[in-house]
C-alpha cells in the first residue's frame, strides 16, 4: 500500500530551554561523574534504571563519564562529528522530550522539548539532523539544531511506530510499526511517499543492509526474521528463526553477518546474510537488547538488562571476551566518533 505525503514544517520554537513542568523528570537534576576524558572513539551506553549515559573507553571498557539524562531513556545517538548524543525519553509513549549531552564536556546540555510529538523512541543522525519516531503521534520527525526547531513530522499512520533508519542521502526513511506489525518505506520525490509493507506483529528491531537492497525485520512474537527488498518494496523471505522476543537486528559492516539480540530468549543468533543460515548462537545474559558494532567490525556491544551489564563479542572467533559495567538495566547503545 502506498500513499503520498506531503512535508509539514513545525514553525514553532521546541528547544529554547522551554519546558513543560509536566514532564517529569526530563531535567536532569544529578550532577555529571568524571573520571577520565571522552576518547575520540567511544561507546555510549544508556542505563534506563539510572537515568544515565554512561561514555565508555571500549579500549579499556572502563566507564569514564556518566551523565545524567531524562526520565525513560531508550536511544541513543551520536552526531557525527562524535561532540554530542541525543537521547530519546520514551515514556511509552507519553514523554516529549530529547535528552542532549555534550560528550567532550561530559555535561547535559538544554533538552529538546517536542511538544506534541510524543513517545520519541528510535533516533538516527544524517546529514546534520536528528530524526526521531513519535510513537505516540504515530509519526516520524526531524530536529534541526541550527535553528533549535523540529523542521520536519511525517505520520506513518500506523501504532507504535518504534525504531528508524534513514538512508545517507535523507531521501529514504524506514520505521517498524510494533503493534500493526508492519514496515514503513518513505522515499522522497516530489513530496515524502510512504510505502506499509506487513511483515508480522510484534515487528520491532530491525536493520538495513549496508549496500541498501534488503531489510531484515525481527518478529518478536513469532520469533521469526522477514527480510524485505528495499527495491522492491514487498517481503522476499520469512526465516522460522524461533528467535521469540527478538529485540534488535544489526548488520556487520560488511554486510556478511546479522546480529539478532532477545529480550526473553538472551544470548546473540548471529546469521549469514547471504545463506540466511544461523552460523552460531552465542550464549550470554539471560536477556539481550541494544547492539552496535564497532565501525571496525572486530566487536558487537551487547546489552544484558537483567545482568546490568554489556557483553563484549570478538566478531572473528564469535566469543565474548569481556564486560562493561554501566549501569543499571543497560539498553541503547550507540558508537561515537571524533576526529
Amino acid at each position: 500500500m502506498a500513499r503520498l505525503l506531503g512535508l509539514v514544517v513545525v514553525v514553532a520554537c521546541v528547544a529554547c530551554g522551554r519546558h513543560s513542568p509536566a514532564a517529569r523528570g526530563e531535567v536532569p537534576t544529578a550532577a555529571a561523574r568524571r573520571e577520565a576524558s571522552t576518547p575520540p572513539e567511544a561507546l555510549l551506553v544508556l542505563a534506563k534504571r539510572d537515568r544515565i549515559l554512561a561514555i565508555v573507553d571500549p579500549s579499556t571498557l572502563a566507564v569514564v563519564a556518566r551523565v545524567p539524562v531524562g526520565d525513560d531513556p531508550h536511544e541513543v545517538v551520536a552526531t557525527e562529528d562524535g561532540r554530542t548524543a541525543y537521547v530519546t525519553s520514551y515514556g511509552h509513549g507519553t514523554f516529549h522530550t530529547l535528552s542532549v549531552v555534550d560528550l567532550v564536556a561530559q555535561e547535559p546540555l538544554p533538552p529538546v522539548d517536542l511538544g506534541a510529538l510524543r513517545g520519541p523512541h528510535g533516533i538516527v543522525v544524517r546529514r546534520g539532523s536528528v530524526w526521531f519516531t513519535a510513537e505516540g503521534a504515530r509519526a516520524v520527525g526531524s530536529f534541526d539544531p541550527q535553528q533549535r526547531s523540529v523542521e520536519r513530522v511525517l505520520g506513518t499512520g500506523q501504532d507504535r511506530t518504534h525504531l528508524i533508519f534513514v538512508s545517507e542521502d535523507g531521501r529514504r526513511i524506514v520505521t517498524t510499526n510494533v503493534s500493526s506489525g508492519t514496515v514503513s518505506l518513505f522515499d522522497k520525490r516530489a513530496s515524502w511517499e510512504e510505502t506499509i509493507v506487513p511483515v508480522g506483529l510484534g515487528a520491532e528491531g530491525f536493520d538495513v543492509s549496508p549496500d541498501g537492497k534488503e531489510i531484515w525485520v525481527a518478529t518478536a512474537q513469532t520469533g521469526s526474521l522477514v527480510i524485505v527488498d528495499a527495491g522492491e518494496k514487498r517481503v522476499l523471505r520469512t526465516i522460522d528463526a524461533g528467535i521469540l522476543g527478538a529485540n534488535r537486528v544489526k548488520f556487520t559492516p560488511n554486510g556478511r553477518r546479522v546480529l539478532v539480540s532477545s529480550l526473553r530468549r538472551g544470548g546473540l543468533v548471529v546469521f549469514d546474510a547471504q545463506s540466511r543460515a544461523v552460523e552460531k548462537r552465542v550464549p550470554l545474559c539471560h536477556g539481550t537488547a541494544g547492539i552496535v558494532v564497532q565501525p571496525d567490525g572486530s566487536r558487537a556491544f551487547v546489552a544484558c538488562p537483567p545482568e546490568d551489564e554489556v557483553a563484549v563479542v570478538d566478531l572473528a572467533v564469535l566469543e565474548v571476551t569481556g564486560h562493561v559495567s554501566a549501569g543499571h538495566d543497560p539498553d541503547g547503545l550507540a558508537w561515537a566518533s571524533r576526529p
